[in-house]
């Protein structure tokens, strides 16, 4: 009797030690708030860089527009609109080209350098307001993404 029950610890033991029932789930319990955090990362930087590449156009159609005309306010207007809204008639009115873009955000000068007059056309605080802020899903709010995005385009004054 004692020999069948030690066969049956030994067997239950074997039985229990191959069983992986469930370590899938806990797999996966393990590594998908990794993934998750990657995933939301990667769409993270893609908006960035969408945001900050139309906002780098913006500014290069904006100084192309002044280049080629009077440097006066009409000029400078419709050059806001255009970098904005993507319309020089737009009248500061309108869906911006990136959210939370208004006309107190572009700066427009006029400057001379050595014989060469240089229109600059630049963002100033705009801030980039993110889809998911990872900072704050972390706890690490010094890696939040709400950073100043402030591309600028200098051009020469050709008019």
């Amino acid at each position: 009797m004692r020999a069948l029950r030690v066969n049956v610890k030994e067997g239950l033991g074997r039985l229990l030690r191959r069983d992986e029932t469930g370590t899938q789930l806990v797999e996966l319990a393990l590594v998908l708030p990794v993934l998750l955090l990657f995933f939301g990362a990667i769409a993270e930087f893609g908006c960035f860089f969408y945001t900050y590449s139309t906002l780098a156009k913006a500014v290069r159609a904006g100084a192309r527009y002044t280049i080629n005309r009077p440097f006066d306010s009409t000029s400078i207007d419709g050059a806001r609109n255009l970098a904005i809204y993507g319309d020089q008639s737009a009248a500061c009115a309108g869906t911006p080209v990136v959210s939370n873009l208004q006309c107190a955000n572009l700066d427009i000068k006029q400057t001379t350098s050595g014989g060469v007059t240089l229109v600059t056309v630049k963002i100033i605080n705009y801030q980039y307001k993110p889809l998911l802020d990872l900072g704050k899903l972390t706890g690490m709010a010094s890696a939040s993404l709400n950073i100043d995005v402030s591309p600028s385009a200098t051009m020469k004054y050709v008019y």
